[in-house]
């Protein structure tokens, strides 16, 4: 039996001006036309913007990239559906029969979707400041977990890390070309890991230089897999 939406609500420390909106947030479209796919949209958004201005309060000697790694560690699929779990989101989530039969209501991206769902009804029935507050408080545990003293690792060092991690083998650097004077050289090489067959290609003055963008790269591309 799904459990009424105003006792999420309440759970959740939220009083709707209009409690139509977060059932819509809760609603997927296997049950309705009038889904939560435009909140969840709008809720991506907003939920990017505060985790930012959050990291970015938070850290005020980090570089522009420890700070995207950082948001990249908290906003993404799996750390969504974990803090949907933590309130028993599933629990209240409207579904059509075919996924109540699959247990979509444990699924990590229908979890995700209606967390930020929420995001986008609270902007639309209250404003950014509430919105913005709400999401402090919904992350604060995970902010306060934060610390800067591996994102700060540089990227190569990061990647081989990880991979010792996980007990596979180390990442492979390809020089692929060199081009330019020789006070002026640009280079090129490929980075690869066991974890994904696609290469990530960087480029810099020197090969440390393209090695550590390469690394970068993957390191992105690892993160936007686990969104």
């Amino acid at each position: 039996m799904i459990k009424k939406p105003e006792v999420l609500s309440k759970k959740l420390g939220l009083a709707f001006n209009n409690p139509e909106l977060f059932t819509m947030a809760l609603t997927h479209r296997s049950a309705s036309s009038n889904n939560n796919e435009r909140l969840e949209f709008l809720g991506d958004s907003i939920l990017g913007f505060v985790i930012a201005k959050k990291l970015y309060d938070l850290f005020p000697d980090a570089s522009e990239g420890v700070l995207s790694r950082l948001r990249a560690s908290l906003v993404n699929q799996s750390s969504l559906a974990e803090l949907a779990r933590k309130h028993h989101l599933g629990d209240y989530l409207l579904l059509g029969s075919g996924e109540l039969k699959s247990g979509g209501f444990r699924r990590d991206s229908i979890l995700s979707d209606a967390l930020e769902a929420i995001m986008g009804a609270l902007f639309i029935d209250q404003g950014i400041t509430a919105c913005q507050l709400w999401i402090e408080r919904l992350f604060a545990e995970k902010l306060n977990k934060l610390s800067l003293d591996n994102w700060q690792k540089d990227p190569k060092t990061q990647l081989q890390e990880l991979m010792q991690s996980k007990k596979l083998e180390l990442p492979e650097y390809t020089l692929i070309s060199m081009s330019g004077l020789a006070h002026e050289q640009m280079f090129k090489v490929r980075c690869t890991i066991p974890l994904i067959e696609e290469a990530c290609v960087g480029t810099g003055i020197s090969r440390k230089k393209a090695e550590q963008a390469a690394a970068e790269l993957m390191l992105e591309l690892l993160n936007k897999d686990n969104e």
